[in-house]
């Protein structure tokens, strides 16, 4: 019996120091990561907002970390084909995601998801915020929001709105703005942003939210009119066009965003070490004037400010898609 008994008390210390070893191990592969390139995945087409800025972030976690950041484009099916290879990965911290407000939004839109953001993701850190700014054409009488919220209430449901496509975020923001304003207008849907500005210029559409990173080259030549920026602030590429707030319709923002995330499971450390070495990129004058020039803004959030921030914008929309009924299948 004393045999059996010291047997069992060795196999415990064995056990406990396989525990600490590996442990060990684990801290070491944290404090030596990246040790082979990491890739990042968008879920987008190269040239677009998204991409620019996993390109920019990339190339300098590349040299920030000493490892090849590689981005790989995986467009399609509004953004999950990307997702879902992050979600699906192993949590080692070589395959990430630039995740977007799409993902906060599909969680209520898409009825068939087999992941969610906010469970199977593991957010590292927001990386931009790219507002959605309310346009018309310059041909249109209407020249500012305040018009166009008379014009809707005036001659309600005759007024039409520009988006991506339903349950797009210029759909959620469209359908926002309705509930905020209290007015009513047509919702047309497109498949690209480029048929948008075709219409937006040729003034067949009343107006659109068109994500600043993506066309702030149009209002800044003025082939478009913006009206407002629905955000707390103005922005550096668009200093005279004025917020909503600041237009007369309070509480009313809308943002398209973007951020870094890891499968869920993906050691603590390794995040840590990833959110620091945005929040040093993102600390870039270069860096910051870079993304002010696409018309985008830089947002300091970490894992936790990050991981808060998700659930609050999946809430958000979630109220709105309840309110619109929207819902679509993958």
């Amino acid at each position: 019996m004393v045999h059996l008994r010291l047997s069992a008390l060795g196999w415990l210390l064995v056990a406990c120091l396989v525990v600490a070893v590996s442990g060990n191990a684990r801290a070491d592969d944290a404090s030596a990561y990246p040790q082979r390139p990491v890739k990042i995945e968008v879920g987008y087409a190269p040239g677009g907002p998204t991409d620019v800025v996993a390109r920019l972030i990339a190339d300098e976690l590349t040299r920030d970390l000493g490892q090849p950041f590689i981005v790989e484009n995986k467009a399609g099916a509004s953004g999950h084909i990307a997702t879902q290879t992050v979600v699906h990965s192993p949590p080692d911290g070589y395959t990430l995601l630039v995740a977007t407000t799409t993902d906060a939004i599909s969680v209520s839109v898409y009825k068939n998801l087999d992941y969610n953001v906010n469970k199977d993701l593991k957010p590292i850190a927001q990386l931009t915020d790219s507002p959605n700014v309310l346009v018309t054409s310059p041909k249109s009488q209407i020249d500012s929001l305040q018009t166009l919220i008379q014009q809707a209430k005036t001659h309600p449901g005759t007024l039409t709105y520009a988006s991506t496509g339903i349950g797009s975020t210029p759909n959620l923001a469209g359908e926002l703005f309705k509930a905020r304003a209290g007015i009513d207008m047509v919702h047309v849907p497109y498949k690209g942003s480029s048929l948008i500005l075709t219409d937006l210029i040729g003034d067949r559409v009343s107006a659109s939210f068109l994500t600043a990173m993506g066309s702030v080259k149009a209002m800044q030549t003025g082939q478009i009119r913006p009206l407002a920026v629905p955000y707390d602030r103005r922005l550096p590429a668009l200093p005279d066009v004025p917020t909503t707030a600041e237009a007369g319709l309070p509480d009313f923002v809308s943002s398209s965003w973007f951020g870094l995330a890891a499968p869920a499971g993906t050691p603590q450390p390794i995040v840590d070490k990833l959110a620091a070495a945005v929040n040093r990129i993102l600390q870039k004058p270069a860096v910051q004037e870079r993304i002010d020039n696409l018309g985008g803004v830089v947002i300091l959030r970490g894992p936790q400010e990050f991981t808060a921030y998700i659930q609050a914008e999946t809430d958000k929309w979630a109220k709105v898609v309840k309110a619109a009924n929207i819902s679509l299948t993958d």
